[in-house]
């Protein structure tokens, strides 16, 4: 069994136990008459022609890496990304396999975006390995604005019926491919938005080429989310060449000596600089 099969076996039974809790009516109900969700794909596409818009994550650990940040404060963490240059922000949520929490996705959402007419607010991605509509009410409760979907672990017809929830509920699914099959599935969507892990799942390693080679098979018209492996200004500015719309940075800003300057290192790479 490969990590990824382990981590979602855990996230069925966890989510069958939230369901015990807290039935899928309720949270449906309490979805109703929510503040309608920032647009997502147009706060990171919209800096096209500018520079690759930074998805900044709140991160504290990995399976591969463990812990990576010990003194983990997700809501501070989240404004110094904001008053640092990042378009977007994504709270990973799983407990188990990176000690992230839904708690911590409200919590930012009510601290950033709870006032929307005073001050700077930025969408939020939910990361976590969604499989269930369940999960997709819960984001949309907790002040998700986008949602990670994982084509190498979902069925297609269920990565369609997810896609098509969360667009239903006003937010942005991002899709996630790893190889050409996967983004073959993926492109069957209609995806808005599209995001290539550079990060081999069953192996851990890391390689850019994987976005390379994949963006020419990707239509202009999707916005292209480049993920994992990316550290330095060169790293950006390769991925930009390509025609890439926003990179999602999670290691390399929570493990940085000087994360605010991190943040602003790689937010404001500018095409002009190639």
């Amino acid at each position: 069994m490969s990590i990824l099969d382990e981590i979602f076996a855990n996230k069925r039974q966890e989510v069958e136990r939230q369901k015990e809790l807290i039935p899928l009516e309720r949270l449906q109900g309490q979805t109703e008459h929510l503040p309608a969700p920032l647009d997502f794909v147009e706060a990171i596409q919209g800096r096209r022609q500018q520079q690759p818009a930074l998805i900044a994550e709140v991160k504290c650990a990995s399976p591969s890496r463990g812990l990576l940040a010990p003194s983990f404060d997700p809501l501070s963490l989240a404004r110094v990304y904001v008053e640092n240059g990042a378009a977007a922000i994504s709270v990973l949520t799983d407990e188990r396999y990176f000690k992230g929490h839904l708690d911590h996705l409200h919590q930012i959402a009510i601290e950033i975006n709870g006032n929307r007419l005073t001050g700077r607010q930025v969408p939020l991605l939910r990361k976590d390995f969604i499989l269930n509509p369940y999960q997709v009410y819960e984001a949309r409760l907790a002040g998700a604005d986008a949602i990670l979907l994982i084509v190498a672990a979902l069925e297609p017809t269920r990565l369609f019926k997810l896609h098509a929830l969360a667009l239903q509920l006003g937010m942005a699914p991002l899709v996630e491919i790893h190889n050409r099959a996967e983004l073959n599935i993926a492109l069957d969507c209609g995806p808005l938005l599209l995001g290539i892990n550079n990060r081999n799942l069953k192996d851990f390693t890391v390689d850019l080429n994987t976005t390379l080679q994949l963006r020419p098979s990707i239509p202009d018209s999707v916005c292209l989310v480049s993920e994992s492996g990316i550290h330095t200004p060169d790293d950006v500015r390769l991925l930009a060449s390509v025609g890439v719309d926003a990179i999602l940075v999670g290691e390399a800003l929570v493990t940085a000596p000087d994360v605010p300057a991190q943040v602003r290192y790689l937010a404001q790479v500018r095409l002009a600089s190639l």
